[in-house]
């Protein structure tokens, strides 16, 4: 299951994340669908009906476009199927915020745009999954491990889970290729934060009575994998490095039953506990995603999760700053923050993520 994603980079920032390579091997970097980048809003915490970056083929806009050149689009969490009769949205009866790779041969909603290849990747920093436990709920932030040099170069390290060759208590972002808020420092290649990139299916809904096309997706999932089941026993379908990408966002080269054999259980992800301040989806600062220890029992943590917990606890900056208190915003929406709790510094995650005490940015 997935209700709960994080993605923090503005506009510019989500195109450079997301370079990926055409049929040919060339790296190119998506543009945004025309208008979309005004539309979209970095969030560290966004929910089903807000809008989140999405990477698609271009040849779903222009039809004379190259099936394997991509762009990035501002699509609403929640699928609204192209044949739903009524004019408003949100009288659908149920929910397509996540769809079970099982059954999307069995379901018209999702077998529809499956079959006509409109297979689209959602990217974000991360999802949160929340863990049941007696009296409450524990939730956590999850996310690809983080490596040194290009971010979207898949490694034997990233494969077995490990974040850095280093020593996690000195593991760092090599010198000159990232700065605190992850930005490059003049090469091509992305070296910031790597988003995850995770399966989904959109479709075009336009009101019977008439108006403006509306975009929407749906997140795939699967079964967990090992490490995560003892948080959720479902998670998104995970689609991991530039190869399975490529493969299904082309639908001209990768026919439907094909592409499901992309959705697989992948035990590459780490997580970290964070405090309960995320389960207001309306709460949109770094508290969000800062590590925390909970008092509760925590789940059994793979090597790769100890490695990373290790080097998000280990930088303590002196100079960093604690995250602003008062208004912030989610969705044009001013609300309340609650006074700050002490908690354990985070390390490069936080420093690249916050940028020195760094706010979602809005267009």
């Amino acid at each position: 299951m997935c209700g709960r994603t994080a993605c923090t980079l503005a506009a510019d920032e989500v195109s450079r994340a997301s370079q990926y390579r055409d049929r040919g091997g060339q790296r190119r970097q998506p543009r945004w669908k025309d208008g979309d980048s005004d539309k979209y809003r970095p969030s560290y915490n966004k929910s089903p009906q807000s809008l989140s970056p999405v990477l698609l083929s271009q040849r779903h806009f222009v039809k004379n476009a190259p099936v394997d050149e991509c762009v990035l689009a501002a699509m609403r969490w929640g699928l609204v199927p192209a044949w739903f009769r009524e004019n408003d949205p949100n009288k659908m009866q149920y929910s397509t915020n996540n769809c079970r790779s099982e059954s999307l041969l069995e379901k018209k909603s999702y077998k529809d745009p499956l079959l006509k290849g409109q297979r689209c990747v959602i990217l974000a920093d991360g999802f949160y999954e929340w863990r049941r436990q007696e009296k409450d709920k524990q939730p956590f932030f999850i996310y690809f491990p983080q490596t040194q040099g290009p971010a979207h170069v898949k490694t034997e390290e990233q494969d077995e889970g490990t974040p850095c060759k280093e020593d996690p208590q000195t593991c760092t972002f090599e010198e000159g290729s990232v700065d605190q808020k992850g930005e490059d420092k003049g090469d091509r290649e992305w070296r910031g934060w790597r988003l995850l990139t995770i399966a989904g299916l959109f479709d075009c809904w336009t009101p019977p009575s008439g108006g403006d096309p509306l975009y929407t997706y749906t997140v795939i999932t699967v079964d967990a994998s090992p490490n995560l089941q003892g948080i959720h026993d479902r998670m998104p379908a995970i689609l991991d490095g530039e190869e399975e990408v490529r493969k299904w966002l082309d639908f001209g080269e990768v026919k439907s039953l094909d592409a499901l054999k992309l959705l697989q259980s992948k035990n590459t992800l780490t997580f970290h506990p964070v405090s309960s301040f995320v389960n207001n989806s309306r709460n949109n600062s770094p508290e969000c995603l800062q590590p925390v220890d909970p008092q509760a029992k925590e789940p059994k943590l793979s090597a790769s999760s100890k490695m990373m917990m290790g080097w998000l606890k280990s930088s303590t900056d002196p100079k960093r700053k604690e995250s602003d208190t008062g208004e912030v915003k989610q969705e044009g929406h001013p609300i309340e923050t609650r006074p700050k709790k002490q908690l354990k510094p985070a390390g490069p995650l936080q420093q690249w993520l916050q940028g020195a005490n760094k706010k979602p940015r809005t267009n």
